[in-house]
């Protein structure tokens, strides 16, 4: 490929050639030679042949030209020192003109010694042009030697420097320039020559072949005029006034017409001229030229050209760059005139356009007459856009003649447009002369005679323009850093990181710090600055310290008037995007900053600014300088310039500050003596005192308010630095680049920042205003800081913390609000990453809380690009309740401690009480459809038409960026919420519905409130719905973020129809977008509909049983209260198949339920050596047997949970136990935990994680005695997309209750029947026989005379009195009470007494109009209870659809009353039972209200209304405990005591044997050190020495009771026998005394045999010496080897003494005895009938799942909690738990007939060969 890319280079090159060959085919600015060649124009006619054949010096008859062969040809010749220009062949030096010619003439100027030689040559007058080029050639071999090109004005008399011997030029050969004028009036070019009067007689300047272009016409002879009549070192104006030189480009006019000024000018828009800017180095093919934006030549844009920025049009002109050469390092330098000087607020401004791929970089120089560098002053690089761009340039006091200068340097790539327009010089002018000055505030200049203000006065500016302002100046009160800090010094004590620097030139660090100082305005100057580049961090600083200066005055004493005021002047600069801040401290110690006088945040741009601060001190003091460094490179700060004015420095040192305590005499404490007690808090005022409960708690109890002085704020907005009582970490205790929170202002940004930090605050939306702020420009990833309140004594019900927050930035880290009570600290709000450059509101619901602390927890981000900011931090409504002074109206809830709360407040799961009572679960029970999902969804379901499910989670949603960060019942991560996750995998538009309960259309003034949380970035839509007759009603629509807050919401309710409720949530655009719901309710007046009730009650099967009953598959009844009890009632399983109960998942579940909501499932399965599962099951020990695994799903995450649970079980035993094998392993992972669930508990018993090996690993459980409860096991995924976890051959043992003694009953306050059950107490008494020999409802005197309880048995007219029942006055009609209804019908044919021949109470509906009421009232008091009375009564509600409603309240003596029970609908032509729960924080009386139905067939009956004892008894239901005697051990499950040595004996006393669990091995305790007693001894603690023989014998013998331990605790032993350290067993009684030591080390076989040890024998025993050793012979009732243990009680009757024998007695006996024999015999009869009857083993169940609700013990039927549960759940409430509704399975074809298991079942106790026999059986 090279040749070939070589060939067609040259097929190239030869086309260029040939092409440029061509005629015609050079540019218009080019000479075409004879021979075709192209050369420069301005190459032709300057007597060098450029062409190579001379053409392009032919006719030259048109240009104006001299070689100086015959003389000076047009040019005059002026000298005003030495004899001038004179032509020559040769000078000393040189030799030969600038073609090599030794014979040619040239001019040369040669020193004259001692004087200064100046020679000028003028040329001729040239009319006006913008064309004329001039060329010449120079040679110069001098130092300080000058050459000069002007342009002079014939019609202004004004001449212009436009080209100048550059310092820099190359000396010692010719050298060729060409120079363009423009001028608008004719003009004279004058040629100056200067050698200084010390030059060398060999130095030399020389000049040639000068050539005057076509351009160049020369004026008619008529307007030739002589040049004025002025001295040559003045003005001539055209008015013929000579003004000095000086005066001339002053940017002052001093010519009447302003002709001084008129070619540099101030202002310049090239529309006419270039205003004295020209091209400097023409001729090199990249020159600025004058044009308009149509002269721009297309090939250097893609795009339209610039318009002009003056007039912003295609004819206005402006200079750029044009381009016509190859040049490899083309120059284009633009040059302004020339300015003699500028005052020190001197700018210039103008407009630059850079565009272009390849357009290069521009500087602008400062160039300084007699200065030899030239300063940057300005810099641009690369392309800046397509558009002009303002740039102002400081130029300050200059004091000699300068020119700015424009370079364009660009390599042979150039490519774009670079112009500039619209030069203007402001404020550059120096102060005019006046005849005299303010004398108070200005200073008349001496030479000049202007006016300064007194402040600039030895600032070491030279305002005035002679120095007179700067003359007299001290100078230990100025620096400029010229020579040094002069009296400044660093800070070396500490206080600062780094020092300040001193520097020429710019700094180090491109874009940041000055070009120049400030005092000599040039790169020559030097300043001091802080470098914020490495090493140094952010918010390093940099302390400068001035001398001390005197007191400004005395202490208490003005300054007069008369004296000036100390003042200190400063020049600053700040540019750079990272620029922090600068500022002046005074302090008057040795240490410190002192006090902040002055403070300048961010980019002030890149001039230098000046700052005058006025002093004011009583004491001596210096000033301080304080830079800081930005978290960037780009933060230099520079300073320049510091001086004093006014103030007298002091000899002395400042003093260092007092850091140790006084130790003169303290003055008397002004503190009162105050009366206050201990634990009381002492205010300001005198003898005032509040308990320290008050303090800190947002209401000032205080008269002077002082006990909230030192506490958190109610409202704070951190104006003036001011953070309320929020606190920081300590800034004297971390290093200075800690993370922090700090205050701040948004004035404080620099540039860069506003991207990431506010610059308005949120109270005042002004950069002025204060924040708190923490800066991740300190610390490091992932470091935190916290603001924290001090401790909060208490808050109100309704207290919230709202506060406004701030994050924006590319990695902005976290914020989160936590809420710490001592060493625990929970999570209650938070938000991560960017969430816009915006305030965005928070609300954290703070509610009833005492002795915490609220933090802001900040976390940092990856990098500095993200600070967290707050403001408008208010606590709302947080200052606790007062006691009302008046009663509750009926609007009101009157709490149990007397407050009062708003009627909505109730049961909204928020402690507005304070004492929870309007939370507590027995006063809600109205609230039927209250949901906070923390157990499952309540009678919320998941909708089947949709897209995905709502899920219940606790703590923060999986996404980061949305949802709450805990729930809003709890407020702490453990609480559940409802929620919908938006991400992965769910699509936009997706919808989750979930569907509340049934509500009835009876229902009145219905309201729902609930609790949302939408918050993050393209959250979608939720949506609230009323379904009814399968239609939906939009009745609420939220779409995008509400806020991360959780907001309450109400909607009210109604419908013709009976409804449902419907949410549903619909999946936005981003999956940041979780929409949350928690704590739904209704109100009381929101019924649920009946067939709510009827679909859940769905009737038995169909059958022969009685209505009530359900039948077996043996075609057996059995009772609804029989199913789920552990017995098998119908003798095949039936009522126990489906509770979820023993089962080895060989053939199903066994009625184990799955979770609808979990996002993980219990899988059955078989074993998999390949997949995540164990490889075999337990049951059958192969791969082909089943079991229950936690399934791994692809998108599984840690932390999700799966549950299955059994149905609810009635009652366990008190030995009931648990067994089931489980498997963990590396690979089959997760956690498993055992759960117990009752109506309102929910605690732990057993859990198991990590590697347990690979193998099946048995678990036992103790259940003991439990009533209506669930089994659930919960799998917890341990990693992401894992799973794997297993259980099988799930077993329950001796769980029947009547497996043990009937004696023990599941609670403490139960009825035991006299067959020997137990039913729960309140259903005593209630007409209903629950026992089955009926002693329940016998001896029920005490509670049918209960006041209000009344069967209606009487006169008509009598009942309201017997019964103490009254009509209510305010109703619409009354209650009745009759034997039968009057509207055929309607109502019950009879009352509910047996035979139905009493009466009930009754309403007559068919007068009444649909909602008229009823209301009945009890007339006595019953006392404050909650969760103890029980109302029972029976009633009918039968004969129409339009049915009413009937409602049971509770109403206390003021506030609102209560509803405790209602139901609504069609119950059926039956007495219905009803047992109501009744509850009231004050004394009440119930009220049974009945509303008219629709038609005339809605009659509402009442009967048998009773009350349980507890009614009359005032408190919660707390049962007392049993207790027993000191020496007695209390059974833990059992309501039993037994004797304290009867535990851990080997033998089970309790009935639920507990008295044999958690028994040590040995004894605890450490053996005390022997030696000190003889062999057979054993030594106390306190040295006393024992027999050995009382070594371990269970009877503490030491004061302490050492002699025990590290005994053997669990070793039985029969009498006689020994326990010993040194032998397996019981050491029998024949080797104790055998001369044989057997029990080492102490010998207590050995010990004592010839003497009974003192006190061997207790308890009135007597001890006697035998062959092998001391003999107890114990009192009646004791026993063991000392006497020391109660006897038990022997099975069998003992014999009668004969002392006690009678006659009467033996016969007697004789009688029993025979009885006894009668009643043995039919006992063995029966037990062989029900022997015969077992023959027939029935087939075994495998529990399959139904679990129908209508078979469940409802609330109203169950206590509120359990009694006697195992006591590992103490403490447990709380856990972070979540149980889910439950799905029904499909199990699989085989029936429950055909399981097997590897067990016995434990409610039949049917051998495991027995089930593999029917199993094998069954297939055959």
């Amino acid at each position: 490929m090279t040749p070939v890319l070589g060939l067609v280079w040259l097929l190239s090159a030869l086309s260029a050639v040939l092409t440029s060959a061509s005629v015609g085919a050079c540019l218009p600015q080019e000479f075409t030679c004879s021979q075709g060649l192209c050369v420069p124009e301005d190459c032709k006619c300057d007597f060098t042949d450029d062409c190579g054949d001379g053409s392009d010096e032919r006719d030259c008859s048109g240009y104006k030209r001299c070689d100086f062969e015959e003389g000076f040809c047009d040019l005059v010749q002026s000298s005003e020192d030495g004899p001038g220009w004179i032509r020559a062949t040769e000078v000393q030096g040189l030799k030969h003109d600038h073609n090599n010619k030794t014979s040619a003439f040239f001019l040369s100027l040669v020193p004259a010694r001692g004087n200064r030689t100046t020679a000028d040559l003028r040329s001729l007058v040239f009319l006006p042009t913008h064309t004329c080029l001039m060329s010449f050639y120079h040679y110069t071999r001098a130092q300080h030697g000058g050459l000069q090109v002007l342009v002079q004005t014939e019609t202004l008399g004004q001449s212009a420097e436009v080209w100048k011997l550059s310092a820099e030029h190359q000396q010692g050969i010719w050298l060729r320039e060409v120079l363009n004028f423009s001028s608008n009036h004719n003009f004279q070019v004058v040629i100056r020559g200067q050698l200084p009067g010390d030059s060398e007689a060999s130095e030399v300047l020389a000049m040639d072949d000068l050539s005057f272009s076509l351009g160049c016409l020369p004026a008619p002879e008529i307007s030739a005029t002589t040049p004025p009549v002025c001295p040559p070192s003045w003005f001539a104006c055209g008015s013929g006034e000579c003004i000095e030189e000086n005066k001339v480009c002053d940017f002052t006019p001093h010519c009447p017409h302003g002709e001084d000024e008129a070619n540099c000018s101030s202002k310049c828009d090239f529309e006419d001229g270039s205003c004295g800017w020209y091209e400097f180095s023409l001729g090199d093919g990249f020159d600025w030229v004058r044009g308009t934006s149509a002269e721009v030549p297309p090939d250097y844009y893609g795009r339209p050209p610039p318009l002009d920025h003056t007039n912003n049009s295609t004819d206005g002109h402006f200079m750029f760059i044009m381009k016509n050469s190859s040049s490899l390092y083309p120059r284009a330098v633009l040059r302004g005139p020339w300015f003699k000087q500028s005052a020190s607020g001197c700018t210039m401004t103008f407009w630059h356009y850079n565009s272009g791929i390849s357009v290069g970089a521009a500087d602008m120089y400062l160039r300084i007459n007699g200065v030899p560098n030239n300063t940057v002053i300005w810099r641009t690089l690369y392309d800046q856009g397509t558009r002009w761009h303002q740039v102002t340039v400081q130029l300050g006091r200059i004091r000699q003649p300068f020119q700015i200068t424009l370079a364009k340097i660009s390599l042979a790539v150039f490519d774009g447009v670079s112009a500039v327009d619209d030069i203007t010089f402001k404020n550059c002018s120096m102060p005019p002369a006046v005849a005299e000055c303010p004398a108070q505030t200005h200073f008349h200049c001496t030479q000049s005679r202007a006016c300064v203000e007194n402040a600039q006065l030895c600032d070491l500016v030279d305002d005035c323009g002679d120095g007179s302002d700067e003359e007299g100046c001290s100078p230990e009160l100025q620096c400029n850093f010229e020579h040094g800090l002069c009296s400044w010094k660093q800070e070396q004590s500490g206080g600062d990181a780094f020092d300040w620097t001193r520097i020429q030139g710019p700094t180090p660090s491109i874009n940041t710090g000055p070009w120049k100082d400030h005092t000599l305005g040039t790169s020559y100057g030097h300043y001091l600055y802080i470098e914020s580049s490495a090493p140094q961090e952010f918010r390093d600083t940099a302390v400068l310290l001035s001398r001390v200066f005197q007191p400004t005055h005395q202490r208490g004493k003005d300054p007069p008037r008369s004296r000036q005021h100390c003042a200190f002047r400063i020049h600053y600069h700040m540019f750079g995007s990272h620029v922090f801040c600068l500022a002046v401290y005074l302090r008057t110690t040795a240490t410190g900053r002192g006090h902040l006088l002055w403070i300048k945040y961010g980019n002030q741009g890149n001039l230098w600014h000046r700052k005058t601060l006025y002093l004011t001190s009583v004491r001596p003091f210096q000033i301080v300088v304080e830079g800081t460094v930005g978290d960037d490179f780009n933060g230099d700060i520079a300073i320049d310039d510091l001086s004093f004015l006014n103030c007298t420095p002091y000899d002395g040192e400042l003093p260092k500050p007092n850091t140790t305590p006084p130790t003169v005499t303290p003055p008397t404490s002004t503190v009162q003596p105050h009366s206050c007690p201990d634990g009381e808090f002492v205010c300001g005022t005198h003898g005032e005192c509040v308990s320290y409960s008050k303090v800190c708690d947002f209401r000032q109890d205080c008269s002077d308010g002082s006990d909230e002085f030192n506490c958190v704020k109610e409202r704070c907005d951190f104006e003036g630095g001011d953070t309320c009582g929020w606190i920081s970490v300590d800034t004297t205790l971390v290093p200075t680049h800690t993370f922090r929170w700090s205050p701040e202002q948004g004035e404080s940004i620099h540039d860069g920042e506003q991207y990431h930090r506010p610059i308005h605050d949120h109270t005042l939306a002004s950069p002025q205003g204060w924040y708190m702020c923490a800066d991740s420009s300190n610390g490091g990833y992932g470091q935190t800081t916290d603001l924290q309140t001090p401790v909060i004594s208490s808050t109100g019900p309704q207290c919230t913390l709202v506060f406004w927050y701030h994050m924006s930035g590319f990695t902005v880290g976290s914020l989160q609000v936590l809420l710490k009570n001592g060493n625990v600290t929970q999570e209650v709000w938070s938000q991560t990453g960017n969430q816009g450059n915006k305030w965005r509101r928070g609300e954290v619901f703070l509610g009833l809380s005492n002795t915490f602390q609220v933090v802001f927890r900040v976390t940092r981000g990856i990098s500095y690009m993200g600070d967290v900011v707050i403001d408008d931090v208010i606590f709302q409504h947080c200052s606790p309740p007062l006691p009302p002074e008046q009663p509750c109206s009926p609007e009101q809830y009157a709490c149990a401690n007397g407050h009062c709360i708003p009627q909505d407040n109730l049961c909204d799961f928020i402690n507005h009480c304070g004492d929870d009572s309007d939370e507590d679960a027995y006063i809600c029970k109205g609230f039927g459809a209250r949901c906070s999902f923390e157990f499952d969804l309540c009678s919320w379901r998941q909708s089947q038409e949709d897209n995905f499910d709502w899920l219940i989670k606790a703590g923060s949603t999986p996404t980061v960026g949305t949802g709450p960060s805990s729930d809003h019942t709890l407020r702490d991560p453990s609480g559940h919420y409802l929620y919908l996750e938006s991400s992965f995998p769910q699509a936009a538009g997706d919808i989750a519905r979930v569907l509340g309960p049934l509500l009835s259309r009876r229902s009145r003034e219905c309201k729902m409130r609930f609790y949302l949380h939408m918050s993050g970035d393209g959250i979608g839509t939720l949506s609230v719905f009323r379904k009814s007759e399968g239609r939906l009603h939009l009745l609420l629509n939220l779409t995008g973020d509400q806020g991360n807050f959780w907001q309450r919401r109400e909607i009210q309710l109604s419908h013709s129809e009976d409804f449902q409720v419907v949410f549903e949530g619909k999946v936005g655009r981003s999956p940041k977008g979780d929409i949350c719901l928690d704590d739904i309710t209704f109100s009381p007046w929101c019924l649920l509909a009946s067939s709510a009730e009827i679909e859940e009650n769905s009737p038995p099967p169909a059958g022969f049983c009685p209505s009530g009953l359900l039948r077996c598959e043996n075609d057996r009844c059995f009772t609804p209260g029989q199913n789920c009890d552990f017995t098998d009632d119908c003798g095949d399983g039936t009522d126990e198949k489906d509770c979820g109960t023993s089962c080895s998942f060989e053939n199903g579940r066994c009625g184990w339920q799955r979770s609808l909501a979990d996002n993980l499932d219990w899988a059955l399965g078989t074993g998999s050596v390949r997949n995540i599962r164990p490889p075999y099951d337990h049951t059958l020990m192969d791969e082909n047997g089943h079991f229950i695994y936690l399934e791994a799903t692809p998108v599984g995450l840690r932390g999700d949970k799966a549950h299955i649970r059994s149905s609810v079980w009635k009652e366990s035993s008190a030995i009931c136990k648990l067994s089931f094998w489980y498997y963990i392993s590396h690979k089959a992972s997760g956690t498993i935990r055992l759960l117990i669930k009752t109506e309102n508990d929910l605690w732990e018993v057993w859990n198991k994680t990590g590697n347990q090996g690979n193998k099946w690993n048995r678990a036992e459980i103790p259940l003991r005695k439990l009533r209506n409860f669930q089994v659930v096991f919960e799998g917890i995924r341990t990693m992401d997309l894992s799973g794997g976890a297993a259980l099988d051959d799930l077993e329950f043992i001796d769980c029947a209750p009547n497996a043990v003694q009937p004696a023990s009953c599941p609670a403490v306050t139960d009825f035991v029947c006299h067959s020997g059950h137990c039913i729960e107490s309140h259903l005593v008494c209630d007409n209903k026989a629950d026992c089955t020999d009926g002693s329940d409802e016998t001896d029920c005197a005490h509670i049918s005379s209960l006041p209000g309880a009344c069967d209606f048995n009487m006169d008509e007219n009598q009942w309201e009195d017997e019964c103490q029942l009254s009509q209510d006055a305010d109703d619409d009609f009354d209650w009745r009470v009759g034997r039968r209804s009057e509207t055929p019908g309607a109502g019950p044919p009879a009352d509910h007494s047996p035979g139905g021949g009493g009466n009930f109470l009754y309403i007559h509906s068919a007068p009444q109009r649909e909602g008229d009421v009823a209301k009945m009232t009890t007339r006595s008091p019953f006392p404050a209870s909650i969760g103890r009375c029980r109302l029972r009564f029976w009633f009918y509600m039968h004969g129409s659809d339009r049915m009413g409603t009937l409602k049971i309240y509770t109403a206390g003596p003021s506030g609102t009353s209560l509803l405790m029970w209602a139901t609504t609908g069609n119950h059926g032509n039956q007495w219905t039972y009803a047992n109501v729960i009744l509850s009231n924080p004050a004394p009440f009386r119930v009220t049974f209200q009945a509303e008219a139905g629709g038609d005339v067939w809605t009659d509402i009956a009442l009967d048998d209304i009773s009350y349980t004892a507890d009614c009359m008894e005032e408190g919660p239901l707390t049962p007392p405990p049993l207790t027993c005697a000191v020496d007695h051990y209390r059974c833990v499950y059992s309501f039993q005591c037994i004797p304290e040595s009867w535990r851990c004996d080997g033998e089970p006393d309790c009935a639920d044997q507990s008295d044999e669990e958690f028994c040590p091995s040995v004894v605890p305790g450490t053996l005390p050190p022997q030696g000190n007693c003889s062999f057979g001894h054993f030594q106390c603690l306190n040295d006393l020495c024992l027999p050995s023989i009382l070594r371990c014998d269970g009877v503490p013998d030491c004061p302490d009771g050492e002699d025990e331990y590290s005994c053997p605790a669990l070793l039985q032993c029969e009498l006689g026998e020994l326990v010993c350290e040194g032998w397996p067993g019981c050491l029998p009684l024949e080797r104790r005394c055998d001369h044989t030591v057997d029990c080492p080390p102490f010998r207590s076989d050995e010990s004592s045999c010839h003497a009974c040890p003192q006190l061997y024998c207790l308890n009135d025993g007597s001890c006697l010496v035998e062959t092998h050793g001391p003999v107890c012979v114990c009192s009646p009732g004791w026993t063991g080897n000392r006497c020391h243990l109660r006897e038990k009680p022997t099975q069998s009757t003992p014999s009668p003494t004969p002392e006690d024998t009678q006659l009467v007695a033996v016969y007697v006996g004789i009688g029993i005895g025979l009885l006894l024999l009668v009643v043995g015999v039919a006992v063995c009869v029966l037990a062989l009938y029900a022997k015969k009857r077992l023959s027939k083993k029935p087939h075994l169940m495998d529990y399959c799942v139904m679990d129908n609700p209508a078979f469940d013990c409802r609330a109203e039927e169950r206590p509120c909690s359990c009694q006697g549960a195992d006591p590992s759940r103490s403490g447990g409430r709380g856990l972070s738990i979540s149980v889910y509704p439950w799905r029904r399975e499909a199990e699989q074809a085989s029936t429950w007939k055909d399981a097997k298991l590897s067990f016995a079942n434990p409610l039949y106790n049917y051998p495991p060969d027995a089930n593999r026999a029917d199993y094998r059986s069954s297939e055959a």
